[in-house]
């Protein structure tokens, strides 16, 4: 007898359907998986008969071939189980095949018999969903992840023995009713930290301010202590809170890398990823013989942190330049290329030099050929992929010891939700929302300087020698300060503010480059 069962496969960040076909007939006892499978996927022989035995069917000792459909693509994973054993004893006459025709299985199953959860479920069930199948079994550490997509059934199964009782009669099948995994309930702003409790460094609380704004790079340089991780930390927390469709982007990025749990189904606060300054090239891009995301793509939406910046290998350094161009990751391996978004917002922090007290010379012991080397890590092209320079300023007691009047992440974040849809009413039907994604095109549309501007400019352009990139990013800049003033024109105070953030830059690498 013949069956065929729905599972799905995950390629990237999308799920293609996979049919399992399986087939009983006379002849030498045993089971043939046939396609262009893994070793974990051949496994699934012994794990699928073991967990059918443990269930107390006793099926007859026949020729069984599993066709894992289409065979050019190589099946990975232990996704498989699930669909392969639901194939089996539907072949065997145990499964009526009207009660799996339109559904899809998902699930690794142990021994016992207990079905268990795998990664890249939302993406899955989002592609199962397009596709048109009307239900899925999956384990019960996946379908509150599952549960945020809509229009598709969800049937929870802890074991093989309750989805064999719900696919036989014995008990019915019992849809999974959504509730509090929605995404429209979520709290994305609730954090706890708050810029409140930064006392001092207005430059640098101004700069994360516009930074957050147009969504521009930033680079934070002091000596050690003076709170630049403490900024840096505390920016998701004056970021937009999430919309339901980012929620459901990022939260797929995090499924495939297997991030998500029962508690915890969905993203639903702006990332902030930190890796440590010894991170491998291959780590923060992402890779692997089945690629996964890297901290570049799990930092989509959100902040990723590269603290100690100059201490970062060159070729993780260099990585960064690509993504922060083209907003995603190409990985290429023989089997195919992957696809990952990478829109995120890079925020760096670094000491002006190894002992971290330069420019006070009275404390700095660094010679002016080890502060060259030092800052010299750091290449140009990465540099001009950053907006913001902004430097900060040796704490003092007041500002330890005090307790002032900070504004809190609240005000800050009511201020730029009110630029960010000035923005997006700008760039309606371009395909960008801030200021930071503009391209040469909308930055001449859109950062148009008078005549008192336009002066300005040059001589700005002519005494810093700026190169096309960054004169396009100082208008940038200013553009975001504008619209935090709300003014539509750009000023001569926009440009100013701008054009000290480029100043901080060659204040450090003005002899290095």
């Amino acid at each position: 007898m013949f069956a065929k069962i729905n599972c799905m496969y995950l390629q990237g960040l999308y799920g293609c359907p996979v049919s399992v076909e399986a087939d009983v007939s006379d002849g030498l006892p045993g089971y043939a998986l046939v396609g262009y499978l893994a070793s974990e996927v051949r496994e699934a022989e012994d794990r699928v008969r073991t967990a059918i035995r443990n269930l107390g069917l006793s099926l007859p000792p026949k020729k069984v071939t599993i066709n894992l459909s289409p065979a050019d693509i190589r099946k990975e994973g232990t996704g498989f189980d699930l669909a392969i054993a639901a194939a089996v004893l539907t072949a065997y006459g145990v499964f009526a095949e009207e009660r799996v025709r339109g559904a899809v299985f998902m699930g690794e199953l142990g021994l016992d018999g207990r079905v268990k959860g795998i990664p890249g479920v939302l993406a899955m069930a989002e592609a199962a969903g397009g596709f048109g199948f009307s239900r899925i079994f999956l384990s019960k550490e996946n379908v509150r992840e599952a549960a945020a997509i809509e229009g598709i059934g969800l049937v929870e199964v802890s074991d093989l023995k309750s989805m064999a009782d719900m696919l036989t009669g014995c008990t019915p099948v019992r849809e999974y009713i959504r509730g509090s995994e929605n995404v429209a309930e979520r709290d994305g702003t609730a954090y706890e930290e708050d810029f409140s409790e930064i006392n001092g460094q207005p430059l640098l609380r101004r700069a994360a301010e516009v930074a957050v704004c147009g969504m521009h790079n930033l680079l934070l340089i002091g000596p050690a202590g003076s709170g630049k991780t403490m900024v840096a930390r505390r920016m998701p927390t004056i970021m937009p809170a999430l919309e339901p469709k980012e929620c459901i982007e990022i939260s797929k990025i995090y499924s495939v890398a297997h991030l998500l749990t029962d508690k915890e189904p969905l993203v639903k606060k702006r990332p902030f990823r930190a890796p440590h300054h010894t991170i491998s090239p291959q780590a923060l891009a992402g890779g692997g013989s089945r690629p996964r995301p890297g901290e570049i793509s799990l930092a989509t939406g959100g902040i990723l942190f590269l603290d100690e910046l100059p201490e970062m290998g060159r070729a993780a350094m260099e990585t960064l330049r690509q993504p922060l161009e083209e907003r995603k990751v190409t990985i290429s391996r023989v089997q195919g290329s992957f696809c990952y978004p990478a829109g995120f917002q890079l925020v760096a922090a670094m000491n002006p030099c190894r002992c971290g007290y330069y420019p006070d010379l009275g404390r700095c012991r660094c010679t002016p050929s080890d502060r060259k080397r030092y800052l010299g890590r750091i290449s140009r092209p990465l540099l001009d992929r950053i907006d913001i320079c902004a430097e900060a300023a040796p704490v003092t007691y007041s500002e330890v010891a005090g307790i002032g009047e900070n504004e809190s992440s609240a005000v800050i974040r009511a201020r730029i939700e009110t630029a960010r849809r000035r923005q997006r009413e700008r760039f309606r039907g371009l395909g960008i929302l801030c200021n930071g994604e503009m391209r040469g095109s909308h930055v001449r549309r859109f950062c148009r300087l008078g005549h008192v501007e336009s002066c300005f400019m040059k001589e700005v352009f002519n005494e810093l020698q700026l190169s096309a990139r960054m004169y396009d990013r100082v208008l940038k800049v200013a553009r975001t300060a504008a619209d935090l003033d709300g003014k539509e024109r750009i000023g001569i105070r926009h440009l100013s503010e701008a054009v000290s953030y480029v100043r901080v830059r060659e204040k450090y690498w003005g002899g290095v480059l």
